[in-house]
């Protein structure tokens, strides 16, 4: 498949080509049980839906990975994803659906949008009454019994921050997870996680398939950091985002307020600085953003006390927002033994950022300048961030990227995660998403307009 366009700017033809198209292969239950039969979707009965002709996603619809297209892009096909969406073709019977949800790792914004969305979409789209929900995490499916779910139990957790199920991290154990999930008669499993979560459903998945299971596994990819690739960006980031202009309106009022004041916000972002970024962008308050994808240094020219000194000389006060993860190479490490120290997950455990440049801080200004009144406001929203229930915009988002799991899995689809490409919803296989990375470029326009608008510098030494 390819295309072709010519146009002509400044009296010369351009010709644009692009190459052909190359669609992921989605895993399907008939790879491994080629007799399964099909069903009429029960959509067609549905008196809100009355699908037309065009109602039905078929396999020739495709989400482009890139939609962009330049002369420097790489040679060789263009890779898409199959687009989500109800199937003309179903693969359960309604009666015969037994669902189970579960929701692992930290806390996000939407969590119990994407639970309710997820039972009221089985139940009401699809007649599915036997749905379950596992609490605790992945060892809640064998260290507990599962809650049977309904409609009007879920009715109003959309309006609840956290997961009424619980979660928790660790306890993922592949062979008792799998002996749970097929001694219980589950045939849907819908696991909401971050990437670890999801490294663990191609575990699930595998193993399923190994057995030659009927049981399609679907993921949908949460994390608070926005760090997880592929995808436009997590359920719950805008969320978190709004919260942390909160803080950063906060710091830059008691800086503002103060001598010599600075407000220092500690924000979410191991491995990736898109809530800090994006926050300052919207804020506007921001003197200095400090990011796991960029290093930084504090003394010397260039380094961040010279450029802060400079600040409150000009302005008075200063504001400087730093994710969680900036920094880890400067910190100074007496026990060396914690730089191999994990969490349950498997994540390192960092260091505090926020608190060693406050001291850090309080230091320079105490050695550098004396007697001159100097006030550092620190401050950690970081549950107050991922604790909140969405706002509407991710509360719209966990709806669509539900019921785009829960159409993959009736259609028989397995393996893979929904959410949104380029602006439309698709299908991914799993073992993508669990390598891929959502890291800030630095070369990228978005962090050229952060150094425009604080005018920090950029950090290298020269």
């Amino acid at each position: 498949m390819a295309s072709s366009a010519t146009t002509d700017a400044g009296g010369e033809d351009q010709h644009l080509t692009i190459p052909n198209i190359k669609v992921q292969q989605l895993p399907h239950l008939l790879h491994t049980l080629p007799s399964l039969r099909s069903h009429p979707n029960p959509l067609d009965a549905n008196p809100f839906f009355r699908p037309s002709s065009e109602f039905y996603i078929t396999p020739n619809d495709v989400v482009l990975r890139h939609i962009l297209h330049g002369a420097s892009d790489a040679p060789g096909p263009r890779l898409a994803y199959h687009r989500a969406g109800p199937r003309k073709a179903v693969y359960f019977e309604p009666g015969h659906v037994r669902a189970a949800i579960v929701t692992c790792g930290g806390l996000c914004p939407g969590m119990n949008t994407v639970i309710r969305e997820l039972v009221v979409g089985l139940w009401d789209l699809y007649g599915a009454r036997h749905i379950f929900g596992v609490e605790a995490g992945y060892r809640g499916f064998y260290s507990g019994e599962p809650v049977a779910l309904n409609p009007k139990m879920v009715h109003d957790w959309h309006r609840k921050g956290g997961t009424v199920l619980e979660t928790s991290r660790g306890g993922f154990d592949l062979a008792r997870i799998v002996d749970a999930i097929q001694d219980r008669g589950f045939n849907q499993v819908y696991i909401i996680g971050g990437d670890g979560t999801m490294r663990g459903m191609v575990e699930i998945f595998n193993e399923i398939k190994c057995r030659k299971l009927n049981i399609a596994v679907a993921g949908i990819p949460k994390t608070v950091d926005n760090d997880v690739g592929i995808i436009d960006r997590s359920f719950g980031f805008q969320t978190a985002v709004e919260m942390a202009q909160q803080a950063i309106s906060a710091a830059h009022t008691e800086a503002e307020s103060a001598v010599n004041g600075v407000g220092l916000v500690k924000l979410m972002g191991r491995s990736t600085g898109h809530i800090a970024l994006h926050a300052t962008l919207s804020s506007r308050d921001v003197d200095c953003c400090l990011i796991p994808e960029n290093d930084f240094y504090l003394e010397g020219r260039g380094g961040l006390l010279e450029f802060l000194g400079a600040r409150l000389k000009e302005n008075g006060h200063a504001v400087v927002v730093v994710a969680e993860g900036a920094g880890q190479d400067v910190i100074p490490r007496s026990d060396e033994a914690h730089v191999e120290e994990k969490d349950e997950s498997g994540n390192p455990v960092f260091l505090d950022v926020g608190r060693w440049l406050k001291s850090e801080l309080k230091k320079w200004w105490a050695r550098d300048h004396g007697t001159e009144l100097f006030t550092v406001k620190y401050i950690d929203p970081t549950y107050m961030v991922r604790a909140v229930p969405a706002n509407a915009t991710d509360n719209l988002y966990c709806t669509l990227v539900a019921h785009s799991a829960i159409h993959g899995a009736m259609a028989g689809y397995t393996g893979f995660v929904s959410g949104p490409i380029n602006g439309n919803y698709g299908y991914i296989p799993v073992e993508d998403v669990a390598r891929a990375k959502n890291r800030v470029d630095t070369r990228d326009h978005k962090w050229a307009w952060v150094r425009s608008l604080t005018n920090q510098p950029d950090f290298e030494k020269r």
